[in-house]
């Protein structure tokens, strides 16, 4: 999928560059599997904001995506590829011998008139989904589950892909997009390919006005406010701490910058072989 970009007529012209949809085969979107989204606007049921900068944005349906892929020795032609607001990858409208209709993640190769299917017999080709055990080793995969059963959680932005390592005791190692490498159960299924819409990350917004159109509402720097409304605030002229020997910290205090987020001893721990920084991990 190429990317378009424009002379600069205006400011924002200048560096812009928009998708250029030539992948979509189908502009309107299967009214079986999608749902109406609410907008909250980042307040939950008492109207107080718990989460800051989200507002406006055009209105979305949410596309109703099967990630579990458990519809097993069912043959099913793709119809279409469509596009999906909501995420970066672009969806693939699977049509099934049985009547069923559902939207998977497309990955790189499929396209309309494909034959994709699903299940411990099913061949590991480009779209097909298969038990981590029956996937052949160095195979690029994406949509890969972390519980069996529960459906892909992991790899399932555009271009991201998967490479699995090896297997053994049960156990499958997964080098993922980060760079980590986790043992995952090999009873997980994953599917064959690299998502597509490989091109999305040389995508540019250019403008202010196409975050606020994804819903995105800018917040004032800490810096740049007072010091009774926030940490970072006051100090004589510019400074990047706030004016003072603080760090740069959230509203609340929380370091926002370099902190490390992940709790230090956790259950999953025991699942990173390497950590996404090249580094064994620790306190398995």
């Amino acid at each position: 999928m190429p990317v378009k970009s424009f002379r600069p007529l205006t400011p924002s012209l200048r560096y812009v560059t928009f998708a250029d949809f030539s992948d979509i085969t189908k502009t309107k979107p299967e009214k079986s599997l999608v749902v109406t989204r609410k907008k909250s606007g980042g307040r939950n049921h008492y109207g107080r904001v718990t989460a800051r900068g989200i507002g406006g944005g055009h209105k979305q349906k949410i596309r109703l995506v099967d990630f579990k892929r458990n519809k097993h020795g069912i043959q099913s032609v793709v119809s279409a590829i469509e596009y999906d607001p909501m995420r970066s990858a672009r969806l693939a409208l699977l049509d099934y011998t049985d009547g069923d209709k559902r939207y998977i993640i497309a990955p790189v190769g499929v396209v309309v008139g494909s034959k994709i299917s699903s299940g411990p017999t099913a061949p590991p080709e480009v779209g097909n989904a298969l038990p981590l055990k029956s996937i052949p080793v160095t195979t690029a995969i994406h949509n890969i589950e972390i519980t069996p059963g529960r459906g892909g959680q992991m790899v399932r932005s555009a271009g991201g892909s998967a490479t699995l390592m090896s297997r053994d005791e049960g156990f499958a190692q997964i080098r993922l997009p980060s760079g980590e490498i986790r043992r995952i159960n090999e009873e997980c299924y994953a599917t064959i390919g690299q998502v597509g819409n490989t091109e999305h990350e040389n995508v540019i917004l250019g403008k202010a006005g196409r975050t606020r159109h994804r819903g995105h509402r800018g917040i004032t720097r800490g810096v740049a406010r007072n010091p009774v409304d926030h940490p970072n605030g006051g100090g004589q002229g510019k400074s990047k701490g706030g004016g003072g020997w603080q760090q740069l910290v959230s509203p609340w205090g929380f370091v926002a910058k370099g902190g490390k987020t992940r709790a230090k001893y956790k259950s999953s721990n025991r699942f990173i072989v390497v950590q996404r920084n090249g580094l064994p991990m620790k306190n398995k």
